[in-house]
């Protein structure tokens, strides 16, 4: 991941935005009056939290990403914008350095070992006899061969060295499969494997990197074995800050506005089996406050559907905390007797915490009654009601020694409930369930002082958005943007025949413009002004000049590598690239004006100037729809002409 990426990761362009521009929600979106030019008729500047975008369909007609505001706003250059967003987000630059480069490289090796390690527990399960009861065990518990091939599960055979053996053949050294933690290393200098005789679940960062691996124990006479563990601490795994199935759910929890914690594995399969794609796992009871920060990019709305033991009821009240302690948190400014103000800290978030049948896990649950599991999460409990029952069942709640015990727990978490109604009824239930008159709740209600806040930090709460397509689209055209720009950056003249081509397409030469991603833009720029010094060859002046995370990795060698494609079919894929960036920015515009047109209550536009709009952009969509299909393209359409 780009440094410019990692910013994006920790960044709401919602949160940037609204310092200086008042927004207001409507539908998935936020609008408001456009910053960068008068207008106080018609907000006409819409956010897109899905796609990170912001555009203007006013005076401005501009658009782009959260450092294309930024940038904007302030007056700044690409390399000053970067610095101020890395620092809000909490990112520290470096220039790229060999170290650096030599641990990126590490990184990538350590992720390639582990996708073959996914084929060999994969191949273990499907072709040997050992294995198959492996298969088996996973029929038996539910689960299709479709979802087992989509999740990559696997079995690690009983063999001390069959893994380390296997591996080592195909060229990885010990000391790799090592810090992978596929092996451990004997003191003598031997190895053996560590997984064994386990059902194996790969364990995949938020990207869908490869991170490690879980294993469940099979079959064993063992009696002191683990039934779970995990991989060691490694560069890449660290249990505490991954969520399993993180990679899988992100989206759904984003459209559905939810996130649902349940302990196992095997209960997230089950869960997005059955349809259920919001589900994650902390991969243990434990839940740490790394795992809550990576849920609040995709909503701060969660559910925690543990398993009811006494572990698990330990762990949920242990995550309760981490909960409180993690997500942002905003000011509230109260007036009190003696003149002065304070600040008390709210939560942002909607936690809430469900309670599953006695001796049921999820994935079981579902099997039996998809509707059943829909119940259970809609009957999800406020944090405060949970912690209430928790702490009061099985009490003697005419002591009153126990009612001042539970009171004193419950009573600073009913102070972290933002609106002052809501407070107002958990106190009331609270004495209800304590058998207290409310007021003595009020005198015992801890009242703490803490530090004033500075502005930067108050912040506007806002809710996660519904998905939209927009956000596949931006997450396509920043992949196609960038695949545009290596291009450019391998050979820099290609520029000159890719414009050529567009010309005779009867498309607009390839420009900055093209691009919506600041840090992609910015290298196109340079690859122009390559081009028009003279002083040394443009591929010089890129290596002399080329900021960090624009610098093409080394990759392990492809096909296409060692056998490179000619001249025409590289000049093709660029001019298609083009294309298609083109086509899904004229899709965005489409849905954009949509969505202006019928989720506000003012309207931007006259339905007259709409329909213009929409033809106008329709039309656009043709044209690049035909290039599309032409030779130049990569397309089979001889009889191609443009036409406007």
């Amino acid at each position: 991941m780009s440094v410019v990426d990692e910013v994006k990761a920790q960044l709401d362009i919602v949160d940037i935005v609204s310092q200086t521009v008042k927004l207001r929600r409507t539908g998935k979106n936020y609008i408001g009056f456009c910053p960068f030019h008068s207008n106080t008729r018609t907000p006409a500047f819409v956010v897109f939290p899905d796609s990170q975008t912001w555009r203007c369909f006013g005076a401005c007609n501009e658009g782009g990403d959260i450092f294309r505001f930024v940038m904007k706003r302030e007056g700044w250059d690409f390399a000053e914008t970067l610095r101020y967003l890395a620092d809000k987000a909490g990112v520290q630059l470096s220039p790229r350095t060999q170290e650096s480069s030599a641990d990126e490289s590490h990184k990538e090796a350590l992720r390639q070992v582990l996708e073959e390690a996914v084929q060999f527990f994969r191949r273990q399960m499907l072709e040997t006899d050992e294995g198959r009861q492996a298969l088996d065990y996973l029929h038996q518990r539910g689960l299709s061969d479709e979802t087992i091939k989509i999740w990559g599960l696997g079995y690690a055979p009983s063999s001390w060295n069959a893994l380390g053996s296997a591996l080592q053949r195909k060229g990885y050294n010990q000391s790799l499969l090592e810090s992978a933690g596929l092996i451990t290393l004997r003191e003598d200098g031997t190895s053996y494997d560590r997984f064994r005789q386990r059902l194996m679940f790969p364990i995949r960062d938020t990207y869908g990197k490869m991170a490690g691996f879980g294993g469940r124990i099979l079959f064993s006479e063992d009696q002191t074995a683990a039934k779970y563990i995990n991989s060691p601490r490694t560069d890449l795994f660290d249990k505490g800050g991954l969520l399993y199935g993180l990679d899988m759910a992100r989206r759904e929890i984003r459209k559905s506005e939810q996130a649902v914690i349940v302990e196992g594995y095997m209960d997230v399969i089950g869960l997005h089996q059955a349809g259920f794609h919001n589900a994650v796992s902390p991969m243990g009871t434990a839940l740490t406050e790394d795992q809550f920060t990576l849920l609040k990019k995709f909503s701060r709305n969660i559910v925690l559907a543990l398993d009811p033991d006494a572990a698990g009821e330990k762990a949920t009240l242990r995550g309760l905390e981490t909960a409180r302690q993690t997500l942002d948190q905003e000011a509230e400014l109260r007036f009190d007797a003696r003149g002065l103000l304070h600040v008390e800290s709210r939560l942002r978030a909607d936690i809430r915490v469900t309670t599953l049948p006695e001796g049921k896990d999820p994935d079981e649950i579902v099997l039996a009654d998809p509707k059943a599991w829909e119940q259970i999460v809609a009957k999800a409990k406020p944090v405060v009601v949970h912690v209430m029952e928790t702490l009061a069942a099985s009490q003697n709640l005419e002591d009153a020694k126990v009612k001042r015990e539970i009171a004193a727990q419950v009573l600073p978490l009913i102070e972290d409930v933002a609106d002052p109604v809501e407070r107002e009824a958990y106190r009331e239930q609270l004495a209800r369930l304590l058998h207290v008159d409310v007021r003595a709740l009020l005198a015992s209600t801890p009242q703490k002082r803490q530090p004033r806040r500075s502005r930067g930090a108050q912040r506007e709460a806002m809710l996660s958005p519904e998905a939209s397509p927009l956000a596949d689209s931006a997450s396509r055209n920043r992949i196609l943007e960038k695949e545009a720009l290596q291009a450019l950056l391998r050979d820099p003249e290609s520029l000159y025949r890719l414009n050529r081509s567009l010309g005779l397409l009867g498309l607009e030469s390839f420009d900055e413009a093209d691009f919506m991603e600041s840090d992609f833009r910015q290298g196109f720029k340079l690859v122009k002004a390559s081009l028009e010094q003279d002083l040394m060859s443009p591929k010089e002046y890129l290596e002399e000049n080329l900021p960090e995370g624009l610098e093409e990795k080394d990759e392990p060698p492809t096909m296409s590598k060692i056998l490179p494609p000619s001249e025409e079919k590289r000049l093709a894929e660029q001019v298609r690239t083009v294309v298609r960036i083109r086509r899904n920015v004229v899709q965005d515009r489409i849905q954009e004006i949509q969505f202006l047109q019928s989720e506000l209550e003012e309207k931007t536009f006259s339905e007259e100037e709409a329909q213009i709009l929409l033809l106008e952009l329709l039309n656009r969509r043709r044209i690049l729809d035909l290039a599309f299909q032409s030779p130049l393209a990569g397309g089979s359409n001889l009889s191609y002409k443009h036409s406007r």
